[in-house]
């Protein structure tokens, strides 16, 4: 398949997004599987692939790779967390022209296999660049994402073939006090889509001394819908047992805690902060930290690897997980 027509494919993938958002029978079968994928950030998720399943987009991010003509069998072991989280590294083995061996998340299969179902609908051609299997005995390199502890079997079990495999990470954002409403609404995002359960979302404040979290809480009031949610109300309710149980300090909106901690990875339900006195406090913990953080948001002029707020869940194509690049990975095979 020549590498133009896998992404007018893509485009037309690109479109049917914008289909999947009225398909409600559909909709309510991926809740049913995961009660963490509500309708609504469903919608997210749909809009964030119809938007960068553009012709200019996709032209721009493959310019610089190759589409092989010795394809190899590619293991692809999906997470669950959030709604097709394993779709960018499902197009980049397309994109690369491999074969995919899909073992999609028991709590994600209706989305993926609605993707691939639409694939092969668009392009019959497609229905010899994947398969789902249940083992991954005959494939001949890896991508997988899951947990610390399954990324150590991961690594045991197929050490003897390339392997891309990736680990639990979170993110931070740095605050300095000069944020508007806007943008801490924006970083109110980057903590609460997908209800904090992605690598990308933020667990960790870092903030100046004497904050006034007035201002950021304000900000966070458009996702009290929360509260609705029985499994994030459960996570948070029982965190905040803990805390009064220890007497432990810590602030508290109703469906948020907050609470001084020096580690990155919060629970759900909570966030973690830490203060500074000088940006390189900030510097030195990211340093650190860093085969930990996904992703770090805030003013680029205070600190230049920082993102936006509100990009966390929107990144694009060329943008890759542990910024490790998946296309040359596949290249290079």
């Amino acid at each position: 398949m020549l590498k133009s027509e896998l992404i007018e494919t893509l485009v037309l993938l690109g479109k049917e997004f914008e289909v999947l958002k009225r398909n409600e029978a559909l909709i309510n079968k991926a809740h049913t599987e995961n009660q963490w994928f509500t309708p609504d950030f469903q919608a997210v998720m749909m809009n964030y692939w119809s938007s960068q399943l553009q012709r200019e987009n996709l032209n721009s991010w493959l310019n610089e790779y190759s589409y092989t003509d010795r394809p190899k069998n590619i293991g692809l072991i999906m997470a669950g967390n959030i709604p097709l989280v394993g779709l960018h590294d499902l197009i980049c083995i397309l994109c690369s022209g491999h074969f995919a061996m899909i073992k999609p998340s028991s709590e994600d299969t209706t989305l993926v296999k609605w993707v691939t179902d639409t694939l092969i609908k668009l392009n019959p051609a497609l229905m010899h660049s994947f398969e789902y299997v249940d083992k991954l005995n005959t494939c001949e390199a890896l991508i997988a994402t899951g947990s610390n502890n399954t990324s150590r079997y991961f690594e045991y079990y197929f050490s003897s073939i390339p392997r891309l495999i990736r680990k639990n990470r979170n993110s931070l954002a740095v605050i300095t006090g000069n944020e508007t409403e806007a943008e801490l609404q924006e970083l109110a995002k980057d903590i609460f889509l997908y209800f904090g359960l992605g690598c990308r979302n933020v667990s960790k404040l870092w903030i100046p001394e004497n904050y006034d979290f007035n201002k950021f809480f304000e900000a966070l009031e458009s996702f009290n819908f929360l509260k609705n949610h029985n499994k994030y109300f459960n996570n948070y309710t029982y965190h905040k047992a803990i805390l009064l149980m220890n007497l432990a300090p810590h602030l508290d909106n109703g469906f948020l805690l907050v609470k001084e901690d020096s580690r990155l990875s919060s629970p759900l339900g909570c966030l973690f902060y830490s203060v500074y006195k000088e940006r390189f406090d900030i510097i030195d913990y990211i340093d650190n930290q860093k085969d930990s953080i996904q992703i770090v948001l805030g003013d680029k002029n205070f600190i230049s690897e920082a993102l936006p707020f509100g990009q966390s869940q929107f990144p694009e194509l060329n943008s890759y997980a542990d910024e490790i690049d998946t296309l040359q990975f596949l290249n290079e095979l």
